[in-house]
């Protein structure tokens, strides 16, 4: 069951705050934790032809320049405007009118898509540069992509949206955008969640979120106060 409350902080967080992202994918893209995934990727054989099936899947995608911004800030809207969708334009300006005029922009779809993909990019320049010296990052990340953790860890974490969040894998997959989601999981998971809470407990328990969300931007924007 959906734990309403908790979902409706971590998009309130988002909403009224997107630049919070930062750390969300600070927090996510680590060079430690991609070698945890390719240690694990070694030792685990049950499911290695599965995953040997995805690594050609992502060499096609990466042959087709899946990796660079435009993608990334597609695949993030691609869940935005499925969360959206659960909203009606009544519902949707409701909550957008309770936001102070001064961060009403942030709130959009592009806003925080192209937010999320500007700091996926500099943290991924940032962590490449280092290790790979001068060069272009986004060439230096597909290497990675294909040969390191990097590549285990996109697999499992598509693997994981679709056993978890079955709905937005299939929204993602078709542009192999799966591929790119652990580059940004951390940032959209409070609306996979919300949209998950929809699809499987149904449109109730989807408005009951956004009612704490509206309440919660609400106390925010009018107290000034933050949790």
């Amino acid at each position: 069951m959906a734990d309403v409350e908790d979902i409706a902080r971590r998009l309130c967080n988002i909403i009224v705050s997107p630049d919070i992202v930062t750390g969300l994918i600070n927090g996510g893209l680590s060079v430690p934790l991609d070698y945890g995934y390719l240690i694990y990727g070694i030792f685990d054989t049950d499911t290695r032809y599965a995953r040997e099936t995805q690594r050609i899947r992502m060499i096609t995608a990466i042959k087709n320049d899946i990796l660079n911004y435009e993608n990334i800030v597609n695949a993030v809207k691609v869940i935005l405007k499925e969360f959206n969708r659960y909203l009606t334009e009544a519902e949707q300006d409701k909550i957008y009118r309770s936001v102070m005029a001064s961060i009403a922009g942030r709130i959009s779809t592009n806003f925080i898509a192209s937010t999320i993909a500007k700091h996926v990019i500099e943290r991924t320049s940032f962590t490449f540069v280092v290790f790979k010296g001068k060069g272009n990052p986004i060439t230096a990340l597909s290497t990675l992509l294909l040969f390191g953790g990097m590549a285990e860890r996109s697999i499992r974490t598509s693997d994981r949206l679709k056993a978890e969040a079955p709905e937005v894998y299939q929204l993602l997959s078709p542009r192999d955008y799966d591929l790119l989601y652990f580059l940004f999981a951390d940032a959209v998971q409070p609306f996979v969640d919300a949209i998950h809470a929809g699809y499987s407990e149904g449109k109730p328990v989807f408005n009951q979120i956004m009612k704490k969300v509206n309440e919660k931007i609400t106390t925010r924007t009018t107290a000034g106060a933050y949790e």
